[in-house]
């Protein structure tokens, strides 16, 4: 055990048990957490706090939290830029209050949905906030499952929350998790 860790860090637990073992059950244990408060709060709102994408980001949140697609700058923006590049796709095209139909797409709609998806990810790398669920965020809205300026704020709380509970728990688990923004040691920020 590495010298200062409590025998619960997830650190610890990986040097005394496989590590896969250990990793499997730290990202399943931890998203279905996550997932279920985040549904329980929809539960009791009836409001969009659980959506597609919220998944992948569990996913990255827990199983390679250190990674920079898992920072809570990259998982808030990345998202951030999702729903507003979605949202402007269905101004553009004249969706804003079309219901959705996903059995028969219309030429308004594949176009929504290439230039959500086109800013989404050109836009990302202008912030420095790779995340790749926010692909999946632009889509859920673009193609009009989740359009309203409402449901869109109710959208980022949800990201918010889900960030804020991997923060909680991989911090609890003894790891560096970024408060905000991931730097590489001994380099600086990009430009």
């Amino acid at each position: 055990m590495t010298r200062g860790a409590k025998p619960y860090h997830l650190e610890s637990l990986e040097e005394r048990y496989p590590k896969w073992v250990v990793r499997s059950l730290y990202t399943g244990v931890n998203s279905f957490i996550s997932i279920f408060l985040m549904a329980i709060i929809a539960y009791n709102t009836d409001a969009p706090f659980v959506f597609p994408s919220l998944g992948p980001t569990a996913f990255l949140l827990f199983f390679t939290p250190l990674a920079a697609a898992s920072a809570p700058h990259n998982a808030f923006v990345g998202h951030l830029i999702g729903v507003l590049a979605g949202w402007f796709s269905l101004a553009v095209t004249g969706l804003l209050n079309v219901p959705p139909d996903l059995e028969k797409i219309d030429w308004q709609r594949v176009l929504a949905c290439a230039v959500a998806l086109g800013l989404t990810c050109g836009l990302m790398p202008v912030f420095q906030a790779a995340h790749p669920p926010a692909g999946a965020t632009t889509l859920i809205v673009s193609l009009g499952l989740i359009r309203t300026p409402e449901h869109l704020l109710i959208m980022m709380v949800a990201v918010c929350v889900i960030v804020l509970q991997g923060f909680v728990i991989n911090r609890g688990a003894g790891l560096p998790y970024p408060v905000w923004r991931k730097h590489a040691k001994n380099t600086p920020p990009d430009d």
